[in-house]
């Protein structure tokens, strides 16, 4: 295959902490260096989560903007793509960094359990967070829990919702929704091939099944995402050093199936974004 493969690195997330492992980065410059370190292993976004000084998930906007600031500083070109989950705020604060005009923006249109809650997001804040990215002519990466938000991503695209490139990724490992299972990977693919044939697709693993969903993408000719967000180890008995070990594996199976790693320059162009002015 020739089509470059696009890696991003979820650096913190809303869940793990240093108790879980040392190198998950939580304040904002260990943020950057942490970013630094995966974009010169070969990540070209950076999906981002901001966290209080107590470790707490946060959507605090003036965190964001200086990470934001930071990675585009340390890091040139890099996709820097915020968080609008739900672990980090209620309601329409979800959304609160948009005005800071990143390039991307997750963007989850449908509800599904979490391993002890309930991930809701409504019909209302769906049209809301979306309308946002609009106004600020940002790139939304709807992230997938389930068949139903694929299905319902591709409508939001056609009706105008999402304007643009449509970019999905499956998340899959998530206990209570769904497994990392191959068969519906599969299915997964094929749904997007058939009924959204100009759109791309990105596939992220949770936990142990992180390394196993980075290859399924890679082979499947699609893109990634590694990171401490979603796994702290390399394997069962060891620790990840940093979110660049973990996407310097997901780098080595690139090269396994003979897929360039994308540039920033080169991912831009893939999903429609903005070039970096020189």
């Amino acid at each position: 295959m020739s089509e470059p493969c696009i890696l991003c690195v979820a650096i913190t997330g809303s869940v793990p902490t240093k108790a879980d492992n040392l190198a998950v980065p939580i304040t904002v410059s260990e943020q950057i260096e942490s970013t630094q370190e995966a974009f010169e292993a070969g990540a070209a976004i950076c999906h981002a989560h901001v966290r209080n000084d107590d470790q707490t998930p946060s959507s605090d906007p003036e965190r964001f903007a200086a990470l934001k600031e930071g990675v585009g500083k340390h890091c040139p070109g890099m996709i820097f793509q915020v968080s609008t989950g739900g672990r980090s705020g209620a309601g329409r604060a979800r959304g609160g960094m948009l005005s800071l005009r990143p390039d991307m923006a997750s963007l989850s249109v449908g509800s599904n359990n979490f391993p002890t809650r309930v991930y809701e997001n409504p019909p209302d804040l769906v049209e809301w967070l979306a309308g946002e990215m609009r106004r600020y002519e940002i790139t939304p990466e709807v992230e997938a829990f389930d068949l139903s938000h694929i299905l319902q991503a591709i409508r939001l695209q056609e009706t105008g919702m999402i304007p643009g490139r449509l970019y999905v990724q499956f998340v899959m490992g998530v206990k209570n929704a769904m497994p990392a299972d191959r068969r519906v990977f599969d299915f997964y693919v094929e749904t997007m091939r058939t009924r959204a044939p100009r759109a791309q697709w990105c596939a992220a693993g949770i936990g142990a099944a992180q390394v196993k969903v980075n290859e399924w993408a890679i082979a499947a000719g699609g893109h990634t995402r590694a990171g401490l967000e979603d796994n702290v180890r390399l394997d069962r008995q060891t620790l990840a050093p940093s979110n660049a070990a973990l996407i310097k594996r997901a780098v080595d199976l690139c090269a396994k199936y003979d897929r360039p790693v994308a540039t920033t320059a080169q991912a831009r162009k893939i999903l429609g974004l903005r070039p970096v002015a020189p």
